[in-house]
């Protein structure tokens, strides 16, 4: 694994202030999925190099690269490193890959209790996922301070989800229904992701992530009751024990995001679970959000995606009114998901632009 013992200093912290509850003169902004196929530059590269997407993930070159494109474009406040959440399933023994049009495909899927058997649960996360280490160091250095750089990791029911039901879309409920049918095995799987997980997010910073976000993708379908027993103990497990862990080694814990989609129930559990923000989708009312979390957590979202798709004054107005909503103190824009694949690029830079603009025009005058 690369040195990160010369790192340059980052000059625009404003995600790291944020996070820490710290006051902003502007509200930071960064967009979950924003390096990726809605850039043509993205593209480009990809038909250059004939490569497919673990290919890129996997040669650090490449992840570094693809990292800084929508840096190149507009004026972000963080670059989130170019990987993967299924990494772990990957090191764990199943293989899985991205095919053009048929989305993610996996050799083999977790049927019964049985096939945990197949994992290789004493796999070392930190030995074979050191192309993504060797990518966060290369792009720390790449950045030169300009602006803080996101690890992350899927968390482990969506890991679990995506392992059994082979996607964040099934026609039966088969992730569902182990919890069920086999909810030792399944605590014993949860279990086994989240130490990987926490391997995993503890190597980041050692290699030179300044800030982590953990994606609970699929929290939503679990209802409360499950979110409750197999969501939220192994997502307290994980923030608690990523920044012990580096405490013990000698680093300073960095901020955490927890983003738990569609868990509209769980906003007050998730405030008090060990993270630094909460990331919302948007299908939360900001003001309620707000009131619910309290102030003691940054609340991170959370626009429609699908409003990168309005016209300019129609996303700028979009953009006011979250702002509004949110308050511009313990607040990081984003999106309520990914950017969309056939989104005009010119439509992000507004956004940014926008994030930026207000909020500066809001804290000049309160």
């Amino acid at each position: 694994m690369s040195t990160t013992a010369t790192l340059t200093q980052t000059e625009n912290d404003l995600i790291l202030r944020a996070a820490r509850g710290q006051p902003t003169e502007r509200v930071p902004v960064w967009l979950m999925r924003q390096a990726g196929r809605y850039l043509p530059e993205y593209g480009e590269f990809k038909l250059k190099h004939n490569v497919g997407f673990f290919d890129m993930v996997k040669t650090p070159s490449m992840a570094c690269e693809i990292t800084l494109q929508p840096l190149r474009r507009f004026n972000l406040d963080a670059a989130i490193i170019f990987s993967d959440i299924l990494v772990i399933p990957q090191v764990l023994g199943m293989g899985v890959d991205v095919v053009e049009g048929k989305g993610v495909i996996f050799d083999f899927l977790l049927q019964t209790p049985d096939d945990l058997d197949k994992l290789h649960q004493d796999a070392d996360v930190v030995r074979d996922l050191s192309y993504v280490m060797d990518a966060i160091t290369m792009t720390r250095h790449a950045l030169n301070g300009q602006c803080p750089l996101f690890g992350f990791s899927g968390a482990p029911w969506t890991l679990m989800k995506f392992m059994i039901d082979g996607g964040s879309h099934s026609p039966l409920p088969k992730a569902r229904k182990w919890l069920v049918t086999y909810p030792d095995a399944s605590r014993k799987l949860l279990q086994l992701l989240c130490e990987k997980v926490v391997d995993y997010l503890v190597a980041q910073v050692k290699a030179g992530a300044q800030i982590l976000q953990v994606f609970e993708s699929c929290a939503g379908e679990l209802g409360p009751d499950h979110f409750a027993e197999f969501s939220l103990p192994y997502l307290k497990d994980i923030a608690y024990r990523t920044k012990e862990k580096l405490c013990e080694t000698g680093f300073e814990p960095v901020p955490m995001v927890v983003f738990a989609k569609d868990a509209h129930f769980a906003i007050d559990d998730l405030s008090n679970s060990g993270y630094d923000v909460v990331s919302l989708d948007w299908t939360i009312n900001p003001t309620h959000a707000r009131r619910i979390a309290g102030k003691h957590v940054t609340l991170q979202g959370n626009l429609n995606p699908c409003l990168l798709y309005a016209k300019e004054g129609e996303l700028k107005s979009a953009v006011k009114t979250m702002l509004q909503r949110f308050g511009t103190q313990r607040y990081i824009a984003n999106l309520g998901h990914g950017v969309h694949k056939d989104v005009n690029p010119d439509n992000v830079e507004t956004f940014v632009n926008a994030v930026h603009m207000f909020s500066e025009d809001i804290n000049a005058t309160s």
